[in-house]
């Protein structure tokens, strides 16, 4: 069966290589780098222990330096499958989502004039080269020059020029035996709609040949010269070569460039960001055609990168189509596939900013590149106001639709844990103005915040909680120093509400739990009799008491609760922030458990209220208990003494 022309470029262009044949080898880790694309095993055709046997999945083919097997995916799975050529399409074309077409009695033919056509892009290259050293591209010429671009790289990149007649590369191909029909499907000249002889489509232009992949000529970019031109820059229409959506400019020696360590892949606007970013030492350039970029060039950038940067400009219309270009790629992320986007300055293209400031200033700029994640965050906040719960709950229900596009599950819950960390520090509330202690000792007592200047009078009333009980533990601490040490680690933990607070506890750690002088030698007289003068304070159990044990009690207890209650909070807020638009059963259970888990702190914090005594083996033994166990020994010391 004959397919028709382009077929198996596009399956090859859509099929991993390296996954076609990591299905049959274990990679070596250690001479393989797969973000690169260079991958190394033990040959799947011959028996060997070294790993000789090397996949080049940017250029889709494979090699063994031992048996000499080389292919692309079509003849692997042909030889490891055991298939004919037409059934390896078949299963490959399956995994690609590509259907077969019908068969082609002409694809032969059809083959053939793909050839044909491919060599009259080439005697026009070469025609438009020629031009360009004629008295008519003068204006061209300095035009080039200005741009920086010497001898040398007008050859390198072939660059030419159509003189403003209307029918000079027709008349010159005609005279070279091409046919009138081999010219109009190249897209080179078009028919006439006076009916004479068909006219040049590029007039007074500088040309750009456009090359594919395999470094074919498919079509040509071109710059008008004539300022008054509607169209400055004017590609190739599509043809039987020519994809515009599916062909990226300097594409072969990019993925070539790309595959060098430490060479970025750089995605331009057009071919003259691409070409001064290469003579500038940036090899692994690439740009699209005029058009956004399609999903299908997507798909070839991460063929040649994992992680292409995109460069583009600063101002509005460069935003926007950064922004386009995140929702083009959140359903195809995935490990190892990913955008990166280096923003520059308003007003500049890479030329622009290379002319300027140099190769460095680039080479910060990308070194710099944000993530596609910060540019989704910037899109999703700038601008909105979040005022209210309603607001808040619109960016939540926004953020959730963008992060569900992105079909990879592992990449989805990684975008989500740090859309969760954005959100709560744009959400959280002020940090307190630290105050020196002068300005706390006087400060008056203020009123209670209003409804409308607190969430809630509950969120009050738990702050207020909490900071009773970190008064409570500071206060049992500066009394019983000699527990310091035994719970330093719930102290050094403890997050404290108030600068005052602050104060005791990093002197309470500082000195290991010094003696009550030294502390308020450190924090002040005031601030230490205010905390323990404090009624809610004084009238608990191991405050006052010289009774260590009970002391011991008293600290676990409300480090037990605070603990407790802190993460009730904590995990409260992040079932919260899960929550969608209902509720389900997990939701349910994992408030119900933190609930449970809070009460249930609380509870053994205080049931057991019964005093403890030490034995001399260091074991802990309630009282009450150890009364009965001696007069129940004395019990039995009587009886003795009776029987005797």
């Amino acid at each position: 069966m004959s397919l028709p022309p382009g077929f198996l470029d596009e399956l090859r262009s859509r099929v991993s290589i390296a996954q076609v044949v990591g299905r049959k080898v274990m990679w070596d880790q250690r001479k393989s780098n797969q973000g690169k694309g260079d991958l190394w095993a033990p040959c799947p055709f011959h028996q060997e222990k070294s790993a000789s046997f090397h996949v080049d999945d940017r250029k889709g083919f494979y090699y063994c330096f031992g048996c000499h097997a080389k292919g692309d995916a079509i003849s692997f799975v042909k030889e490891t499958e055991n298939v004919g050529f037409m059934e390896a399409v078949e299963i490959l074309a399956s995994e690609a989502g590509m259907q077969i077409p019908a068969r082609d009695p002409r694809a032969r033919e059809k083959s053939d004039r793909r050839t044909l056509l491919v060599e009259v892009m080439e005697q026009a290259v070469q025609h438009y080269r020629l031009q360009l050293k004629t008295a008519a591209a003068g204006p061209a010429r300095d035009y080039l020059a200005g741009r920086g671009l010497g001898e040398a790289a007008l050859e390198r990149w072939e660059i030419g020029f159509a003189p403003p007649g209307w029918q000079g590369l027709w008349d010159h191909l005609r005279g070279k035996g091409v046919s009138a029909d081999l010219i109009l499907a190249a897209g080179l000249a078009k028919p006439s709609p006076k009916g004479r002889e068909p006219y040049d489509v590029f007039r007074n232009r500088i040309m750009f040949p456009i090359r594919d992949a395999r470094g074919r000529a498919i079509a040509f970019g071109a710059r008008a010269m004539d300022p008054d031109e509607k169209a400055k820059y004017l590609n190739s229409a599509e043809t039987e070569l020519f994809d515009k959506g599916r062909t990226l400019f300097n594409h072969g020696p990019a993925r070539e460039a790309a595959g060098k360590k430490g060479t970025p892949l750089v995605v331009g606007e057009g071919y003259m960001d691409v070409i001064a970013l290469v003579e500038a030492g940036f090899p692994a350039a690439v740009a699209p055609l005029g058009t956004a970029i399609t999903e299908d060039q997507l798909r070839l950038l991460w063929r040649i990168a994992p992680e292409p940067v995109v460069a583009l400009d600063g101002d509005a219309s460069g935003l926007d189509a950064a922004m386009r270009l995140i929702d083009l790629a959140l359903p195809l992320l995935a490990p190892e596939r990913t955008l990166r986007f280096a923003i520059l300055p308003e007003g500049q293209d890479p030329d622009d900013l290379l002319r300027k400031r140099g190769p460095a200033a680039v080479s910060e700029l990308v070194g710099a590149a944000r993530p596609l994640l910060s540019l989704l965050w910037q899109r999703e906040t700038e601008g909105r106001d979040l005022d209210s719960p309603e607001r808040r709950a619109a960016l939540d229900a926004a953020l959730r639709r963008a992060l569900g596009r992105i079909a990879d599950r592992s990449v989805r819950e990684h975008y989500a844990v740090e859309v969760r960390r954005l959100r709560s520090e744009l959400f959280a509330p002020p940090p307190r103005r630290p105050r020196d202690r002068r300005d706390w000792r006087r400060a008056q007592v203020q009123a209670m915040p209003s409804a409308a200047t607190r969430s809630s009078a509950l969120a009050g009333a738990a702050e207020m909680e909490d900071q009773l009980r970190e008064a409570v533990i500071l206060a049992v601490l500066v009394r019983h120093g000699a527990l310091v040490a035994e719970f330093e680690g719930e102290l050094e933990d403890m997050h404290v509400s108030t600068p005052e607070a602050e104060a005791v506890r990093a002197a309470l750690l500082k000195t290991g739990g010094a003696p009550q002088g030294e502390i308020s030698d450190l924090v002040g007289t005031d601030a230490l009799e205010k905390l323990l003068a404090t009624r809610h304070v004084a009238i608990q159990p191991g405050v006052r008491s010289d009774d260590a044990e009970t002391a011991r009690f008293c600290l676990a207890e409300e480090f037990a609760k605070l603990a407790a209650r802190r993460g009730a909070e904590a995990e409260i807020e992040e079932a919260v922030r899960d929550f969608d638009d209902t509720a389900d059963e997990n939701l349910t259970w994992r408030v119900s458990q933190v609930a449970e888990a809070r009460d249930r702190a609380g509870r053994a914090a205080s049931a057991d209220r019964a005093e403890y005594d030490t034995g001399p083996n260091g074991a802990r033994m309630r009282r009450d208990e150890k009364s009965a166990f001696e007069a129940l020994l004395r019990e039995i010391g009587k009886g003795g003494a009776a029987g005797e």
